[in-house]
C-alpha cells in the first residue's frame, strides 16, 4: 500500500509554468509529478494557480512597529526617525512591544511569509525588554513562521556604555544572531570589531545597518567584509540598507562589490524605508536611494528585499505584505523585464534565504515544505500585480486559507 500524504496540491503550476501536481509528507514536499491519485489527508485543486516556497523577510523590527500615532514623521529624516523612537523606547512595556510585534506576525503570516529574521534592539533605554516580549513569540507562531532574532544595538555601542554586556546577555538568553549600526557610533570600526568578537564568542551569524546615508561618507562595508574574511566568517554577515553604494562611480563601487562577493556577505534592501529617508535634502532630481540592485546581482552577491519597518517614523506605511517591497523594486530600481521581475521575486524568496541561511529551503522534493499557493497564473504577477495569496502551507500543514467574494451590483443596474 503506497504511504499517503499528508497534502497534494493538485494541479499547480510551477513558477517554469509547468503545472503538476506537488505531494507533501512529514512537513517535507515529498514528490512532484503525477500523483494526483494517490492518497492524502487534504487535497487542494489548484486549477493551475502558481505555487511558489514561502516569502522570507530577512529585516524587519517587530520592536518599534505600529509607532506612527506616538511618534508621528514630522521632517521625514533618519535622525528624526532615531531620535523619536529612542524617546517612545522609555514608556515601551514588554507588553506593549509583544502586542505590537503580534499584529505585525498576524500580517506577514497572512500574506505568506514563512520565515522571518527579526531585530530586537539592546541598549540602556531599553534594556533586554524587547527580547523579553518577542522571545516567547517564537514557540508561539513556530506552526506558522520560523523567526530568527536578532540582538541589535540601534543605539550604538562605544557611545552607549552597557551595550556590549547587555548583547552578550541577550545571546546567553537566546538571541540566535548579533546586529550593529556603526554609522550611528562614536567608533564605527570599533563597534564593528566588537559585533565581531561577540559573533565568535557565540558562534552566530552577525547582521549590520551600514551605509544608510545619500553621499559615499562612511563605506564601513569595506571593513565589514575585511573582518568577515579575517575571522572565517564568510556566508555568515549581512548588511541592511547599504544605499551609499548608489552614490559611487563604478571605478569605486566595482571593487566594493567584489569584496562583499568574496566574503559572501548578503546585501538587504528596504526599499520603502530607503525611498522615504533618502534624498532629502535635494532640491531637484531627487534621488531614489536604493542600493544598486542589478549590479550587486550580476556580481553573484545574495540580494534580499524587506519591509524594515511597520508603519513608524522610519516608514510611516505598511502591512508587512513583503510583495510589495518587490513591487517597489520593480519602479524604484528599474527592475521591470521579465528577467529582472524573476529577479525581484527571488529577492522576496531564494536569496533571502541564503542570508538567512535556511539549508531546507525551496520548491524540491525533500525541501521543508513552505508553500504558498497564489491567486495567479503567473509568478511574476506577485509582484507586478500584486496577486494575493490563497493559501499558506507551513511544513505541509496548511495555516492560512483566504476567501474572497466580490459582488458588483453596478454590473446588474438595467
Amino acid at each position: 500500500m503506497r504511504e499517503e500524504f499528508d497534502l497534494i496540491l493538485q494541479g499547480c503550476r510551477l513558477p517554469d509554468g509547468t503545472v503538476t501536481h506537488l505531494g507533501c509528507r512529514d512537513g517535507r514536499i515529498a514528490e512532484i509529478g503525477a500523483i494526483s491519485d494517490r492518497p492524502a489527508a487534504r487535497l487542494v485543486a489548484c486549477g493551475g494557480a502558481v505555487v511558489t516556497p514561502g516569502l522570507v523577510e530577512a529585516h524587519i523590527h517587530l520592536d518599534k512597529a505600529l509607532l506612527s500615532e506616538r511618534t508621528p514623521s514630522l521632517e521625514g529624516t533618519l535622525a528624526e526617525a532615531i531620535r523619536v523612537t529612542g524617546e517612545a523606547k522609555k514608556r515601551f512595556t514588554v507588553e506593549d512591544i509583544r502586542a505590537r510585534a503580534r499584529a505585525v506576525l498576524d500580517m506577514a503570516v497572512r500574506h505568506g511569509t514563512t520565515a522571518m529574521r527579526s531585530h530586537v534592539e539592546v541598549d540602556p533605554i531599553v534594556g533586554l525588554k524587547g527580547l523579553e516580549a518577542i522571545l516567547p513569540l517564537k514557540t508561539e507562531y513556530a506552526p506558522a513562521l520560523d523567526l530568527q532574532l536578532c540582538a541589535f544595538a540601534q543605539e550604538g555601542i562605544l557611545q552607549a556604555p552597557g551595550t556590549e554586556a547587555l548583547l552578550t546577555e541577550a545571546l546567553r538568553q537566546g538571541a540566535d544572531l548579533v546586529g550593529g549600526c556603526p554609522y550611528n557610533d562614536t567608533d564605527p570600526h570599533g563597534q564593528i570589531d566588537i559585533v565581531f568578537r561577540l559573533a565568535r564568542q557565540f558562534d552566530v551569524d552577525v547582521d549590520f545597518h551600514a551605509d544608510f546615508f545619500d553621499e559615499p561618507t562612511h563605506l564601513h562595508v569595506r571593513h565589514i567584509a575585511k573582518q568577515t574574511v579575517r575571522h572565517g566568517w564568510q556566508g555568515r554577515v549581512a548588511v541592511g540598507h547599504a544605499t551609499e553604494l548608489a552614490a559611487l562611480a563604478p571605478e569605486e563601487l566595482d571593487p566594493i562589490i567584489g569584496s562583499l562577493r568574496d566574503a559572501g556577505i548578503g546585501v538587504i534592501m528596504l526599499p520603502a524605508t530607503d525611498l522615504y529617508l533618502m534624498g532629502r535634502k535635494d532640491a531637484r532630481n531627487v534621488r531614489r536611494g536604493l542600493a544598486p540592485a542589478q549590479k550587486l546581482l550580476a556580481a553573484g552577491v545574495a540580494v534580499a528585499a524587506s519591509s524594515n519597518n511597520v508603519r513608524n517614523a522610519f516608514t510611516p506605511v505598511g502591512n508587512a505584505n513583503l510583495a510589495l517591497m518587490g513591487y517597489l523594486l520593480a519602479v524604484g530600481a528599474h527592475m521591470g523585464t521579465a528577467r529582472e521581475i524573476r529577479e525581484a521575486l527571488a529577492m522576496l524568496t531564494e536569496y533571502p534565504a541564503r542570508i538567512l541561511r535556511l539549508p531546507s529551503y525551496g520548491l524540491r522534493v525533500g525541501a521543508q515544505a513552505d508553500l504558498v499557493l497564489w491567486d495567479a497564473e503567473r509568478a511574476e504577477e506577485i509582484v507586478t500585480a500584486l496577486a494575493p495569496p490563497r493559501l499558506v502551507v507551513k511544513r505541509g500543514r496548511v495555516t492560512v486559507e483566504h476567501e474572497r467574494v466580490v459582488r458588483e451590483p453596478w454590473r446588474e443596474q438595467g
